[in-house]
């Protein structure tokens, strides 16, 4: 499992401990969970929302361009590209020529 090395002043840490002893959790637990709270759009809880509030006042909230949840396309849009597809300079002439 990968780890993660940070510097803190001391009032800071201080505050973290707190934080994570008043919740009654570890210090890399309650750091765990606030990463994942400021990075993963889906997590749903109060405790979350709280955390990622606070993450979006201070700017530092990730967002991402995905939809939260994805749909299959369209019908019409599968006939659009697997037509598309089709199209274009043959992947086998392209290493050819690449080798010449």
């Amino acid at each position: 499992m990968p780890q993660l090395t940070i510097r803190l002043d001391e009032q800071l840490a201080q505050h973290v401990k707190a934080h994570a002893s008043a919740l009654d959790q570890s210090v890399n637990g309650w750091v765990v969970t606030v990463l994942q709270a400021a990075t993963d759009p889906d997590l749903a809880g109060s405790d979350a929302e709280r955390t990622r509030a606070r993450l979006a006042r201070a700017g530092l909230l990730v967002t991402t361009a995905l939809p939260a949840r994805r749909t299959r396309p369209s019908p019409d849009r599968v006939r659009h590209a697997r037509r598309a597809a089709g199209r274009g300079t043959p992947l086998s002439k392209l290493v050819a020529d690449a080798r010449d």
